[in-house]
Formats: structure tokens, sequence, C-alpha cells
């Protein structure tokens, strides 16, 4: 099986790239992520200006179109100067734009999904519950009653990215109480983020900073009948072929920062000398970097395998955990080694090595920890259910 770009696919990748190094260097997107209590609108605006919110979006609808391998070479590309602020873009494009074009009616593409590809609409996804962490279903308490021409939801979510800066939040809600399985009875609403009755509180983090991951609550929000996506009671269902777009996702984020501490690597060993040599003379540093480079191949190979299987309409839940649980874990090791490599400059906030770690430890633990992964994974080779 062949993988190999195409020439369209490479030309976009190498346009891509050109315009990252120009409009998206190092030194200020660190400076933007730094700022954790400013969202950083003027990556966004950067974003916009190019057009870069309607890949993967359909022409009809105002879209650059592409499939989910054109939208994995943009991620990769945009997350090695980004890290994870790539979210800016991925919130939107790859989580809104995705959702609504898998469930929406076709009223609902039309009004939202040109909005989208414009750059004029901001996206949050807001589904995690207190408590819940990865048992999103067991810990659902966020409940919407139906009323005349609406519902009301009621509750509150935990690390809604982006909430204070968005027009709309994806909420999962309960909106049946007794049911026969936990993923019965749930439901997508599409909430205007003004509504009367929601207030956020922002939660200080370790990484991605700039990002504003916000606990949101949801007092008594009149949400109108066109502002649900899908069939009410049938969301878990219409959301699992969707949920492999975020983990392909979030492996084309640590390809990125695999490949920036790769290069962030190999320019400080070669300037850098110790002991009256370059430190890229050292055998143990070279080892280091032969790892990470191993790294950087496995997960793209990976990634690009799951993401052509997803393109294809190919079932590709396993693989895609898969391919989330290794591509995290080659980041985040990478990452430590290349804080190691660059010694105490690699400890400092003045280059990027410490960002590179501090934003990918978190997706160890996110969408899915990578404990379930592999229960999933285990499961699926006919060992016994494990939690």
């Amino acid at each position: 099986m062949d993988f190999a770009l195409s020439d369209e696919q490479l030309a976009f990748r190498d346009m891509v790239r050109r315009w990252v190094n120009a409009e998206l260097p190092k030194d200020w997107c660190r400076a933007l992520e730094a700022d954790e209590d400013h969202y950083p609108y003027a990556l966004w605006d950067r974003l916009k200006a190019q057009g870069f919110f309607g890949i993967g979006i359909g022409e009809q609808w105002g879209g650059l179109g592409g499939d989910v391998v054109m939208q994995m070479i943009f991620a990769r590309e945009l997350a090695r100067t980004a890290g994870g602020l790539l979210w800016v873009w991925g919130l939107t494009s790859f989580g809104g734009a995705k959702t609504i074009t898998a469930v929406g009616s076709e009223a609902q593409k039309a009004r939202w999904l040109p909005a989208m590809a414009a750059g004029d609409l901001r996206v949050s996804l807001s589904m995690t519950e207190p408590g819940g962490g990865t048992d999103v279903l067991g810990a659902m308490k966020t409940f919407a009653e139906k009323v005349d021409g609406g519902w009301i939801l009621s509750g509150e979510k935990m690390w809604t990215t982006g909430a204070k800066a968005a027009d709309r939040l994806l909420v999962l809600a309960r909106t049946q109480k007794n049911v026969a399985r936990k993923h019965h009875g749930l439901t997508l609403f599409f909430v205007d983020a003004r509504s009367a009755g929601i207030s956020s509180t922002l939660l200080p983090k370790l990484g991605m900073r700039a990002m504003g991951s916000c606990a949101v609550h949801y007092d008594g929000v009149f949400v109108p009948d066109c502002d649900v996506l899908g069939e009410p009671g049938q969301a878990w269902g219409a959301m699992l072929p969707t949920l492999n777009n975020e983990r392909i996702m979030v492996g084309a984020q640590c390809l990125g920062a695999i490949d920036a501490v790769l290069e962030d690597a190999l320019d400080y060993m070669q300037q850098r000398r110790a002991f009256g040599r370059l430190i890229g003379e050292f055998q143990a540093l070279q080892h280091y970097v032969a790892d990470i480079a191993c790294w950087q191949v496995q997960t793209e190979l990976l990634l690009y395998n799951v993401a052509w299987m997803q393109a294809q309409g190919m079932a590709c839940g396993i693989e895609a955990n898969m391919l989330k649980m290794v591509a995290t874990e080659n980041a985040v090791r990478a990452a430590d080694l290349g804080i190691q490599i660059l010694g105490g400059m690699g400890y400092s906030a003045e280059t990027d090595m410490q960002r590179y770690w501090r934003d990918h430890r978190i997706l160890r633990m996110t969408p899915i920890s990578n404990e379930m992964v592999r229960n999933s994974i285990a499961e699926s080779l006919g060992l016994p259910r494990s939690f």
C-alpha cells in the first residue's frame, strides 16, 4: 500500500509550510500562548485572512473542499510552530464543521457552514462533565427538558476550550432520564454562546494556556428546536463516526510537535559548544535525536494510514485509538528528550521545548485517556471488558 502524498497534496503542504514559517514564527506563537488571560484573536485573524477555515468544508458552502488527509497535512504544519494553539483552527474547522456536516440538516449546513468557512463563527466543544473525565456517559448530569418551541438546558461542563470567545457551543446533554443504556437519550445542541443563563469561568492550566479552557454553567438556557443537531435522544450514535476525527486531529498535532522538537534539537546541537566541541558530536545526544526521528516516522505512518482509512469511509475506530495513544506518547517523550538536549535552555520559557511538552502532556488524558485506549484495544482482541 502506498501512502505517499500526491503531487497536489505535496504542493499544498509546501505552500502551508512557507506560510506558517512567514506568518506564524515560533517566538510569536510562544508569546501568544503565554498570555493566559487573552484568547489569541491575532492567530484567528491570520488564519481567516488566508482562508484556511475553509479547508475540509465543501465548496457548496463556501469552503475549499479537501478530505481528512488534506486537513491533517494542514494541522501538522500548523502545529509545528503553533503547538496547542492549533485548536484555534481545529475547534471550528474540525470540531464544529465536521459535526454539522455529519449530523446537521441541510438548512443547518446552509446556515452555519458558510460562516465557519469564512472564519466568521467560532465554535467551542462543551462535552465533559465535572468529575467525569473520560467517563462522559456515566457522569452526564447536564439535562435539557422539552418545552414549547425548544428546550431548557441546565447543568455544568468542564474544559470547554475557547468558551469565552465562542459564538456557538456544541453541547451534549441528556434529554431522557429513564433509559436502558447510558448512551441512550442524549441530544446534541448547537447553543448560542450569548444566550441568557450561560456563564463561564477560566480554568488556569499547565499548557495551551491562551486557549482559555473554561467551566461553563447552563442555568435554564432556552435552546430553540432549530438548534438541535440530529434526532433528539440519538446523539451518541450520530456522534460516534466523528469521534475518529478528533483522534486523527490529535495525531496530526502530535506529529507536528515531533517535527518541531527534532527541528529545534538539531539546530541547537549544531550551534552549542561544550567541552571544546559541538554537542552534536556527543553520542548520547545523537541517540536521543535518532529515537525522536524514529518516533516521527512511526507517528507519520500511523497518521496517514488512519486518515486514509477515514477518507475512504472505512471503519477505523480501533486504528484511530491506536494512533491517538502512540502519537501522544511519542510527542511527550520526544519533547522530554528535547528538553534534555537543550539542558537549562530547554527548561527556559525563552525557548519552545518546554511549550511542546506542556501543550501535549494533556493529550495523553484527553479526549480519551491512553489507559482507556488500551482497554478498548484489548477488548477488540476478544478479551473481556475491563471497566
